[in-house]
């Protein structure tokens, strides 16, 4: 008996610990695998369907996650259906349809990567729910490649829209209507339209915005097949996505500051007229400035009493009027800066300012090269926007330089001018600096847009030719760069946008992407054909 009360008391022990060790692991491998489907009611690829809800059943627990986001159904439905669970895991998903479904159509639902397990987040990558209202399921498909001419980096998420081509056709069908099918190129640039059924079709690539599916030149970008595609095919097609220019509209100002007004703008407003017609006082005095990166143009004018300001605003035939009220106090204060310790043998020295630069005295302005205090002769002048004073000066290497500005030396738009301001900088020497010699070699005959980009993808130089050759890149800073090649075909010295009614496509713009790694006192030469 004593024995047996041994035994037991080890087999309970070890029970013990065992649970302990279940409660508690001690690592091993990672879960990789992602949940794999186990029944779906009704079944996939199901004909004939009349269900309202359908059932999904997995291995193992699954999440929803970013579903509205991933899931793609084609052809798309007015009513979106009703999807559980989300926010919570489950074996389960349900969807509940809540839109009348079309006659002998072949629905898929396409739920992207937004399936993954509830441990270690394993995606189930593109899975689909493919059923049909007819007696068979559509087979067909369409392949390619989106991508986006002023994105360095692949375009996501693109949806990729087809369109039947019947006697209800029209180009504008795109403005208007839902496609017949949809898919969407989710983190990648590749797609593939699938069970589609026999025909012609227009084939459109949209970055859609507010995710209608549905063409709003305005917010969309768009990219298109120039001829309707015929199914089956083995084609590949690809899109370039491309922002069309809306036709212009200047919208009604607004006021920043006293003396600072805002018109924003859609479209092209390149000579672009804006007339005040207001009275304005004798030593009135006004500056417009273009912000193209913002679609915005800054009036800035010397402050005079009235309530509201009127303009005229043209260009061709586009005529409006505008009233802008004043009602704003503030004013903006003056404001000189460089934050430029280093001045490269390339660059102009210059002063920023945040509001209009409208006069400036020489005679307050003094530099200096410090290695012996000698006072170095220099030209200034305005940017076209007056907001740049730039001081252009022989630069000596490994040179220290002092920038004295006394009061008065700069004055705005609104009569306020500097107090004593005091810049220091300094030059490199020329071994500190690369060169990059581009040779561009092929048959093409158009004119090219050439740009340098650095590391962080801005473009730092740019230069045109009309044709293919060499080119130079001189005093570049130790960096890694990249190429941008627009093909500039009618060689106005622009990249063209493309216009859909039009059929007209964007001028095509090519990314080298081989980095090109410069080091000081470096001089690197590299090759590139152009078809």
């Amino acid at each position: 008996m004593k024995y047996f009360k041994f035994f037991l008391l080890i087999a309970i022990s070890s029970t013990l610990v065992n649970c302990a060790r279940r409660g508690s692991p001690t690592g091993g491998l990672k879960d990789s695998i992602p949940p794999s489907l186990i029944k779906a009611t009704p079944p996939l690829e199901t004909t004939n369907f009349k269900a309202k809800k359908i059932k999904i059943l997995f291995d193992e627990y699954v999440k929803l996650e970013d579903v509205k986001k991933n899931l793609v159904i084609s052809p798309p439905q007015k009513n979106e259906p009703l999807i559980i669970p989300v926010g919570t895991a489950s074996k389960f998903i349900s969807i509940s349809i809540q839109d009348t479904l079309a006659p002998n159509t072949t629905y898929s639902f396409n739920f992207g990567n937004s399936i993954v397990d509830n441990n270690e987040g394993n995606e189930l990558g593109n899975f689909k729910y493919v059923f049909s209202t007819g007696t068979f399921i559509d087979s067909l498909y369409v392949s390619g490649e989106v991508t986006d001419p002023l994105i360095k980096e692949s375009a996501k998420e693109i949806d990729v829209l087809l369109y039947e081509y019947n006697e209800k056709f029209t180009d504008s069908i795109i403005y208007k209507e839902k496609p017949s099918y949809v898919a969407n190129t989710l983190d990648s640039t590749l797609y593939n339209l699938t069970n589609i059924k026999e025909g012609k079709y227009l084939l459109i690539a949209l970055k859609d915005v507010n995710g209608n599916k549905i063409y709003n030149p305005r917010t969309d970008k768009i990219g298109f097949v120039k001829d309707t595609i015929t199914l089956p095919t083995d084609s590949i097609y690809n899109f370039t996505l491309f922002k069309e220019v809306p036709e212009l509209r200047v919208i009604k100002p607004k006021e920043a500051n006293k003396g600072h007004l805002i018109f924003g703008y859609e479209g092209n407003a390149e000579n672009l007229n804006i007339k005040l017609l207001t009275e304005t006082p004798e030593n009135f005095k006004s500056q417009i400035i273009f912000d193209k990166e913002k679609d915005t143009v800054h009036f800035w004018y010397s402050p005079f009493k009235t309530d509201s300001l009127n303009f005229e605003i043209s260009k061709g035939t586009y005529l409006d009027y505008l009233t802008a009220r004043t009602r704003t106090k503030k004013i903006d204060s003056l404001k000189i800066n460089n934050s430029q310790s280093t001045l490269h043998l390339i660059d102009t020295f210059a002063l920023n300012s945040n509001t209009p630069i409208v006069e400036f005295n020489k005679a307050y302005i003094s530099l200096k090269n410090q290695k012996d205090s000698s006072v170095v002769k220099y030209n200034a002048f305005l940017s076209k926007d007056k907001l740049k004073l730039y001081l252009g000066f022989e630069k000596e290497y490994e040179s220290r330089y002092k920038l004295e500005l006394l009061p008065e030396a700069i004055r705005d738009i609104y009569g306020v001018s500097t107090d004593s301001l005091e810049y220091d900088f300094s030059t490199k020497n020329i071994e500190d600096y690369s060169t990059l010699n581009l040779t561009f070699t092929g048959n093409y005959s158009k004119g090219l847009i050439i740009e340098l980009l650095n590391s962080k993808e801005e473009t730092i130089r740019i230069t045109k030719s009309d044709k293919p050759k060499k080119i130079s890149f001189k005093l570049l800073k130790p960096d890694t760069y990249f190429v941008k090649i627009t093909l500039d075909k009618n060689n106005n010295g622009v990249w063209d946008t493309g216009i859909f009614l039009d059929k007209i496509l964007p001028e095509k713009v090519i990314y080298l992407n081989k980095p090109l790694k410069l080091r000081a006192n470096w001089e690197l030469d590299e090759t590139f054909l152009l078809h």
